[in-house]
């Protein structure tokens, strides 16, 4: 009796005060390069897509350019490591999907978790986008995951959810993260943007494809921007759908109040002047959202701003690549950390790197 009581009075007295504040997180930025040009037998590596699931795993997902840097109809292969570490140590390169010749290639990956775990990979294929015509198109096709991305489902060609050939003569998906909605009526919904080529020439409209059934069946929602090109997708927290859309200077924005569907009037970020280039946005708590572009009107200085009026205003942009940089895509890993996966170097020759950091590093920088 008498040394339980002894410990109860030494637990009390080694109890922080209810009202004592939490120590300060440390600030880290941890950096891994996955490919250099010339690795695994392949000339160059672009187009960077990662994801953190539901139990932590990461998937960094990318175009293998077996041949040289440049876009479809090129022979490219599409492959991805995984981590279940945060991203400290990955698995060896992993074929998604391969290329077997000139138009018989596929690129430029999206990615997103559904509801229900399984995992989309969307990506195009076949003739280069500003090549594409009724008779010879670029094609976009999905692969499922229902194993946390060990094994993929083959492709489904899902190209005519896009474009008909009537309006727009060719179309593709935003490499990167798609996403899925997680408040209100449309809670489970999966969502994509995708640009349309229109037939008038090289000018693209954004749509954005969703699916209601974890992506079996799709739709197009009305114009969601005109003359875009790459878009991502943030959910707000009343549940508006947030598009970022790739444009030379000021980046180009809108809202849906319905999911995806249908979109209002569209704008433009004077504070985010940039190199047309894709990136991305990402919500990191109630508060906070994030966005990486090239801070510069040239293909360099990859940054990541920050909004805390759910993207009406984005500031304090922090350096992450200082020099040549191109695309990135980023994703929240469970405990709240941030990981991006970029291009370091120049497009023609440039390397795919992991960061992990925390919001701390984020805000001293």
């Amino acid at each position: 009796m008498f040394l339980a009581a002894v410990l109860m009075l030494v637990a009390v007295a080694c109890r922080k005060p209810a009202d004592e504040p939490a120590a300060p997180e440390e600030p880290f930025c941890d950096t891994v390069c996955l490919y250099h040009p010339g690795d695994y037998g392949s000339a160059k590596w672009r187009i960077p897509a990662i994801i953190c699931l539901d139990d932590g795993t990461l998937l960094a997902i990318n175009d293998r350019r077996k041949n040289n840097f440049r876009d479809l109809p090129e022979d490219i292969d599409i492959v991805v490591r995984r981590s279940n570490d945060d991203g400290r140590t990955w698995s060896e390169p992993k074929t998604i999907i391969a290329g077997t010749g000139y138009k018989h290639g596929y690129g430029d990956p999206a990615v997103v978790q559904c509801q229900n775990g399984d995992v989309l990979c969307l990506f195009a294929g076949g003739n280069g986008y500003w090549a594409s015509s009724v008779a010879d198109p670029i094609s976009v096709y999905v692969m499922r995951s229902t194993d946390r991305g060990h094994t993929w489902s083959g492709p489904e060609n899902i190209t005519s959810v896009i474009w008909d050939g009537s309006t727009h003569h060719g179309a593709f998906v935003a490499s990167g993260n798609g996403l899925c909605l997680k408040r209100g009526e449309h809670a489970g919904r999966v969502l994509f943007a995708a640009a349309a080529c229109r037939n008038s020439g090289n000018l693209s409209d954004n749509y954005v494809i969703y699916s209601d059934d974890n992506g079996c069946t799709w739709q197009r929602s009305s114009r969601a921007y005109s003359l875009g090109d790459e878009a991502k997708l943030v959910e707000l927290t009343d549940g508006t759908v947030l598009i970022s859309v790739r444009r030379t200077g000021a980046r180009g924005y809108n809202r849906s109040s319905d999911g995806g569907a249908t979109w209002g009037g569209q704008g433009t970020w004077p504070e985010m002047q940039a190199n047309a280039c894709n990136g991305e946005m990402l919500r990191v708590d109630d508060t906070t959202l994030l966005h990486s572009i090239p801070n510069s009107m040239n293909r360099e200085d990859v940054s990541i701003y920050t909004s805390n009026d759910e993207g009406c205003t984005w500031h304090s942009p922090v350096l992450m690549v200082d020099g040549p940089s191109v695309y990135s895509s980023m994703t929240r890993l469970k405990d709240g950390s941030i990981g991006l996966y970029v291009e370091v170097g120049p497009d023609t020759n440039c390397s795919l790197y992991y960061y992990h950091f925390n919001h701390a590093w984020l805000q001293r920088n």
